[in-house]
């Protein structure tokens, strides 16, 4: 079976399941594991995904205004891989391709082929689409091992952190300019790890929010997640922030509870690493649970807020 993914999360879970040879093509972010790195690439972005924070969300918002795709599919790629499988997804047309942009590639096929599309909003909705690609590539066995494994180490790390007190009340931002609080399955897992989300929406999508809303919401940990980033480039864009005066009483500013974490690898992938996130944020907010979690993955931003209030 020959696959395209058009997803990083797809192509994670692919590997996952023992794929990694079948996968014929990938999208230019799909980098683990580093072999990912090393297939075809079928699109590109037509917003520099090295830009500023600010400068990719005006390239994002002004495409969207004019109806006009974030990416460029590869056609003349896809058709010469001939692909069985193409996995995509309908969730966010900021992370990926969305179905209709494949739409004039399929019409290149006499028979095209199959077609798989990911749209998951919790953590359940992602252990069921690590089944769906099971049946869809013939290791359904394969995938529900995996899937089971997910829910059962998640579950443990829930009830170890169910006795843990206090529970911290938890800000998860996943943009900095503008601000946007982390949606879908991001506040499931800061309660699961022991917290508490003060502004996200569990199963529903991220959204803009105020200084003045952020204030009002007093966390006691601010965790730094753009979508996308690894935790080098959260510190760096969150150290180069100026953050409003308003903030400099919260209690996550004067006690230092701010840390940025690699949200490519833990968070804004809707793929396996998602139950290391949710052992990350518990190493975060409960230090004495010590769950088995990656080693890395977030660092305490020790001193920036000082640096940047305004």
């Amino acid at each position: 079976m020959r696959i395209c993914s058009l997803l990083p999360s797809a192509t994670e879970i692919l590997y996952a399941l023992g794929l990694g040879d079948s996968v014929a093509g990938v999208t230019h972010e799909c980098d683990f594991p580093p072999d990912a790195a090393k297939k075809p690439r079928l699109i590109r972005s037509r917003v520099d995904p090295q830009a500023k924070a600010g400068e990719i969300d005006r390239g994002v918002s002004e495409l969207a205004a004019r109806g006009e795709s974030i990416y460029v599919v590869d056609a003349d790629l896809i058709e010469r891989l001939s692909p069985d499988l193409i996995v995509t997804q309908d969730l966010c047309h900021v992370c990926a391709p969305l179905p209709g942009d494949l739409a004039s590639v399929l019409t290149r096929f006499p028979k095209p082929p199959q077609v798989l599309s990911l749209t998951p909003h919790s953590l359940a909705d992602v252990w069921n689409d690590i089944r769906r690609v099971g049946e869809a590539t013939c290791r359904g066995s394969e995938a529900e091992s995996l899937a089971a494994e997910l829910e059962r180490r998640v579950a443990a790390i829930e009830a170890a952190a169910a006795q843990a007190r206090p529970r911290p009340r938890v800000l998860c931002l996943e943009w900095l300019d503008p601000y946007y609080v982390a949606g879908h399955w991001t506040p499931e897992m800061v309660v699961k790890a022991g917290g508490e989300d003060v502004l996200g929406r569990a199963g529903e999508a991220s959204f803009r929010v105020t200084r003045e809303e952020i204030a009002d919401a007093r966390p006691d940990v601010i965790i730094v997640m753009p979508c996308g980033y690894s935790e080098d480039r959260a510190a760096a864009e969150f150290d180069a922030t100026q953050m409003p005066e308003e903030w400099r009483d919260l209690p996550a500013v004067r006690e230092r509870r701010i840390f940025a974490v690699d949200a490519n690898g833990y968070f804004s992938r809707p793929g396996p690493r998602l139950a290391e996130g949710v052992a990350l944020l518990a190493r975060i907010f409960h230090p004495g649970l010590r769950p088995d979690s990656p080693e890395g993955g977030f660092r305490r931003l020790q001193g920036s807020t000082a640096g940047c209030l305004l």
